[in-house]
């Protein structure tokens, strides 16, 4: 792997890059305080270099989407959470990255082009939607999230698929809510998130 894959699959500048596997250089917490089982994100971020460095072709290729969606076991004593979770944000925008230049010589810029607007307008025409109607509800015996905040983000999210501003990729990723009974449905808004996230990394 060369230059940004290199520097985002081991956080360490100064580390050697021809001595496997590779050691991550992740802070760890204090004994009695919890963080992502070393061993797991090791194994993953080794597996993530792997695949980037085949362009995708390796037998269990990682993809943008799969980085976004690992979790890690909490243990005592392991790395510190908000550094592998900051490093794996620029993982997921190095194959982000990678994907969109193979979908570009896979299908041409006017086809792909054209792709990444049928996939916004989809998401635009939910949050169309009335108020505190744009996501399904749970009963009131549960717990949802929260229908203000959650329309706050979405209007926001609407402005940037409007015209390209407002929002960053890093706000979308680290957005959380507050919940009420009867909120909405925290799968299907999650899967949104989700959905404008890859948006924006592929289109830059």
């Amino acid at each position: 792997m060369t230059g940004l894959g290199q520097e985002i699959l081991t956080t360490d500048e100064s580390a050697p890059t021809d001595v496997e596997p590779v050691r991550h250089a992740f802070p760890r917490t204090r004994r009695r305080e919890k963080g992502y089982d070393a061993a797991a994100v090791d194994a993953f971020l080794d597996r993530a270099r792997a695949s980037f460095e085949s362009d995708g072709t390796a037998d269990d290729a990682v993809t943008a989407a799969s980085v976004r969606d690992v979790s890690f076991p909490l243990v005592r004593g392991g790395y510190v959470v908000t550094a592998v979770d900051s490093a794996l944000g620029r993982v997921e925008d190095a194959f982000a990255a990678q994907e969109r230049a193979q979908a570009l010589s896979r299908l041409g810029a006017r086809a792909w082009v054209e792709q990444q607007r049928a996939d916004a307008q989809v998401i635009l025409d939910r949050l169309s939607r009335p108020r505190r109607a744009r996501f399904e509800r749970v009963s009131v015996a549960r717990y949802g999230y929260r229908l203000e905040e959650v329309d706050l983000v979405a209007d926001k999210i609407a402005g940037y698929l409007a015209d390209g501003t407002g929002v960053s990729v890093e706000q979308v990723r680290s957005v959380a809510f507050r919940m009420q009974r009867g909120g909405y449905r925290e799968a299907q808004v999650d899967a949104l998130l989700d959905a404008v996230v890859e948006i924006m990394l592929a289109v830059g």
